[in-house]
């Protein structure tokens, strides 16, 4: 009666210390899990803060470009209106040299047309001088011949004759001398009278030519000034240009450094996407969920899976088809993902196709049958596994996921597992990248901050481009064979 007594208080005890156990173990795994969990929603936080800042650097850029771009345009008005300047200055300098000849020309006909006035001149004082002394001359022969007065003065001279012939010729002699005197005076009068007319012809020529030299100084003056005007425009308009070049340079140097600054962002988007990535992954093997089951899809929600199959796996076999519908429909029923088929697609830097418009596409032009049947057949509850993750095996070596299964082109898997790299291996771009997957492998405690240092250092630059970034959520860079 003892020994049973004793008996059942050493089973009481032990069931007593088993539920002791079992509970306080209970009570560990749900704080652990409890843990892992804000772990992940402080990995996306992160995540939403590395978003926020991409995207405030993107619109940064954005502004920068199109400021670059309205600069350049102003770049490209500014030296077509210098070229019109220069262009104006040119036909101006043309002109302006033809205006000196002319002028040149005009001066050198003035010149003429003085020396001619001058010459006419000097013609009017000879003959007026002519005129004068015949004009004297006339005078004293006519005082000699009638000082004694006109009778006896001709009387005298008649008398003196010898006969009458003698008298006649007299007679004739001093009519013929005073006549040629009057004629020459008439002559010399009408010279002047000539000089005159033409002095007036080439006064009024030298004040047309004088009129038009002053015209040409005008012109040319006038013409002169606005070159100085189009000149000072020039030089104002290259001085612009030069000030937005200069503009120009100042917004490439600054888009230079914002490119850097997206960079390191992507980069650390990518990793803290990857430590997200393999928290989550920790955690549901620690409380592994059932993702099995069929799924009520929307015609909507069924084209959209059919499109991400296709985009994904078009080359693939059918199995390879039914795999990549898989991981989207263990997703749809995980806690850790969106509950509906768009909300995984569309998720934050996961799916490549989708990011890149190709799924939507496809939308567009209509899935292929055979995307299709697969689709309906993993909503109907088929599944090829219970992977969480995929991407190409290059992916999977190069972020050292050490347990995966190969379907086609693409490794699946579900937990996230990195397996260590050899010390000695050479640290380049791809070394690196492993390093820091294999340094974030667990992420609890201390671990994150370590991870944090390692980010910008650790990640490739080739890890945003064509197979866009192994480093994400999921990662599920597009395959190989893709038909689309």
């Amino acid at each position: 009666m003892m020994r049973r007594r004793a008996f059942s208080s050493i089973a009481v005890l032990l069931i007593l210390v088993l539920v002791f156990t079992g509970s306080a173990r209970a009570d560990e795994l749900a704080d652990r899990i409890s843990d892992m969990q804000q772990a992940e929603d402080n990995t996306k936080q992160k995540i939403t803060d590395l978003e926020k800042q991409t995207q405030e650097t993107q619109n940064a850029i954005n502004a920068l470009r199109d400021q670059k771009e309205a600069t350049q345009n102003n770049v490209n008005a500014l030296e077509n209106k210098s070229q019109v300047l220069q262009s104006t200055i040119n036909g101006y300098s043309d002109q302006l040299e033809d205006l000196s000849d002319e002028i040149s020309k005009a001066e050198e006909a003035l010149a003429e047309v003085s020396s001619e006035i001058v010459d006419l001149d000097q013609q009017l004082q000879a003959a007026r001088a002519e005129e004068e002394a015949r004009y004297a001359l006339l005078k004293k022969r006519l005082r000699a011949t009638y000082e004694s007065g006109m009778n006896g003065g001709m009387l005298q001279i008649l008398l003196e004759s010898g006969s009458l012939q003698e008298v006649l010729t007299k007679a004739n002699y001093l009519e013929a001398i005073v006549q040629y005197d009057f004629r020459k005076i008439e002559e010399f009068q009408a010279l002047q009278a000539d000089i005159k007319a033409k002095t007036a012809i080439v006064e009024q020529r030298e004040a047309e030519l004088d009129e038009y030299q002053t015209s040409l100084d005008e012109n040319y003056s006038e013409l002169a000034d606005l070159t100085d005007e189009v000149k000072s425009q020039l030089s104002q308009t290259r001085s612009n240009v030069s000030s937005e070049k200069s503009k120009l340079a100042d917004y490439d140097n600054q888009l230079a450094e914002l490119d850097k600054k997206m960079k390191k962002l992507e980069k650390k988007t990518a990793a803290a996407q990857a430590r997200l990535a393999k928290q989550i992954a920790e955690r549901l093997e620690l409380q592994r969920e059932d993702t099995s089951g069929s799924y009520s899809a929307s015609a909507s929600e069924l084209e959209w899976l059919a499109a991400t199959i296709q985009a994904e796996a078009d080359g693939e076999s059918y199995t390879g088809k039914l795999a990549v519908g898989s991981v989207i429909m263990n997703r749809v029923k995980s806690s850790a993902f969106p509950n509906n088929v768009v909300g995984v697609i569309t998720q934050d830097i996961q799916f490549a196709p989708y990011r890149s418009g190709k799924v939507e596409l496809i939308i567009s032009r209509g899935p292929n049958s055979t995307c299709l049947r697969a689709a309906e057949e993993v909503l109907d509850g088929a599944r090829v596994g219970d992977y969480l993750f995929f991407m190409t095996q290059y992916w999977a070596d190069y972020y050292g996921i050490s347990e995966y299964t190969m379907i086609g082109n693409h490794a699946f898997f579900y937990r996230w597992i990195v397996k260590e790299k050899p010390q000695e291996e050479p640290e380049d771009e791809e070394g690196e990248a492993a390093e820091e997957n294999s340094g974030e492998e667990n992420t609890e405690d201390g671990q994150e901050a370590s991870e944090e240092n390692t980010e910008e250092e650790s990640q490739p630059e080739e890890s945003r481009d064509g197979e866009e970034g192994g480093s994400e959520e999921e990662y599920v860079p597009e395959s190989e064979g893709e038909g689309e």
